[in-house]
């Protein structure tokens, strides 16, 4: 069986950052997907939860803010719960095993409001020199 999934969106809000009673960190946050549909039919969004856990966690709360675009991948989970009114409560949610930064700190403190000044994220891939005859594609 395989359950894998690649996910490219947008925080929908800061991510929240706890620790677990045995120390370990998690870090919780939603994305915003935009679907393409044929051009005669109108775009939606998704919305999925995404937790991630330890290193990963750290580093999501640490560099990403609301709005900052990432890349996810991890896994689909489905669980079952029942709320406070007895009624059962089936959810999706996304267990990321990594999280990209898809844009780089010149991109995201431009004033967009995307990520704030005192804590922006490291250029990641800036100042690579290859030529097209080194890339494997």
């Amino acid at each position: 069986m395989i359950n894998r999934v690649v996910l490219v969106g947008r925080l929908t809000h800061d991510p929240e950052l706890r620790k677990t009673s045995s120390g370990a960190s998690v870090t919780n946050f939603s994305i915003a997907i935009n679907n393409r549909f044929s051009r005669d039919q109108e775009n939606s969004t998704s919305f999925f939860r995404v937790s991630c856990w330890n290193q990963t966690a750290d580093f999501v709360a640490q560099y990403a803010r609301k709005g900052n675009l990432v890349g996810i991948d991890g896994r689909i989970e489905q669980r079952s719960y029942v709320n406070n009114a007895g009624q059962k409560v089936s959810t999706v949610d996304i267990i990321a095993d990594s999280v990209q930064l898809l844009e780089s700190k010149s991109e995201t403190s431009d004033g967009t409001g995307y990520q704030s000044d005192a804590e922006q994220a490291p250029d990641v891939g800036v100042g690579i020199d290859i030529s097209d005859d080194d890339l494997p594609f």
